[in-house]
């Protein structure tokens, strides 16, 4: 557990600078190119965080496949755990005109936008996690094989 909360929380807090940065201190507009960095980034982390926690978890003992799929999905439910209490925070501070760039915001009441908002980042970030961690054991259980 101490992995997964280690790991994971490094990308929250990735992306939370990211965060800060593009929309508090920048002030980056939404429409903005820039915000294509965020998705990539984020990304490349939980990549590079999964990679580490798996091996780390391997140092600690022989690693089988489905111990490293394990390891990865932990990380990445702490990941979307924290990420949405982070926005949920934000949504609280910030208000309503957080989501008001937000394509489904003219139609629906915002209350259903900020649902479908944090079940997006929240079960994204587990399906990308599931096949990150599920990658990235293979190729480590292989290369440790061959």
């Amino acid at each position: 557990m101490k992995i997964a909360l280690k790991y994971g929380l490094v990308i929250t807090l990735v992306l939370v600078a990211w965060v800060v940065l593009a929309r508090f201190i920048l002030a980056v507009p939404a429409d903005s190119a820039v915000n294509m960095v965020g998705p990539i980034l984020f990304n490349l982390t939980a990549i590079v965080a999964i990679y580490l926690g798996i091996t780390a978890r391997s140092r600690e003992g022989e690693l089988s496949f489905k111990d490293g799929v394990k390891v990865g999905i932990s990380i990445s439910l702490v990941y979307a755990l924290s990420s949405c209490l982070f926005f949920f925070i934000v949504f609280l501070i910030v208000g309503p005109q957080m989501l008001a760039s937000e394509p489904m915001a003219q139609q629906y009441p915002i209350w259903q936008v900020a649902l479908f908002a944090y079940a997006g980042m929240f079960f994204g970030a587990l399906v990308l996690g599931l096949v990150y961690s599920t990658v990235i054991s293979f190729l480590l259980v292989k290369a440790r094989r061959g």
